[in-house]
């Protein structure tokens, strides 16, 4: 089952100069909770995003540089090659960025997303979730508080058969 995890706006807004446009301890505790163990899947200038490669998953970059090759990384040059990479995983995730998530929309079979209740300015947007496709199957609020400054809901989707 492949499954995006991504953190969006209500304008669908996921980033801004190759960061994140808020800060949500809670849901950097779920996306470490939920991808741990698992293979991720992101574009090259996410990776780049990290200060350094995330422990306990195994990483894979899609880039069209046939000479990347950062340390400790899988590197393939589209998404399927991606997809076809994993090994020993029924759940790899796909953690961005807009690119990346644009084309994964069409092929995955689960969206685990944080609805961040607010529109931010931004340079990366989350693809539209079409009705049509995807059904909510969970949602959990989180009101803001002194740790986070918005409040957002946890969204789970699953693809329509």
């Amino acid at each position: 089952m492949i499954t995006i995890i991504a953190a969006a706006a209500e304008n669908n807004a996921l980033g801004k100069d190759n960061d994140l446009v808020w800060h949500l301890p809670d849901d950097f505790k779920r996306f470490k909770e939920l991808t741990t163990g698992h293979h991720i899947i992101m574009g090259r200038k996410t990776f780049e995003s990290f200060p350094k490669p995330l422990p306990n998953r195994t990483h894979i970059v899609i880039t069209r540089k046939t000479d990347y090759k950062p340390e400790g990384c899988i590197v393939v040059h589209s998404l399927e090659e991606a997809i076809a990479t994993v090994t020993n995983d029924d759940t790899p995730y796909i953690i961005g960025g807009g690119e990346i998530y644009k084309m994964a929309i069409e092929v995955a079979d689960c969206i685990e997303l944080t609805r961040v209740h607010g529109e931010f300015e931004a340079d990366t947007f989350f693809p539209e979730i079409s009705s049509k496709n995807w059904k909510i199957v969970d949602s959990v609020f989180h009101d803001k508080d002194v740790k986070h400054a918005y409040s957002f809901t946890y969204q789970t989707y699953k693809r329509k058969k």
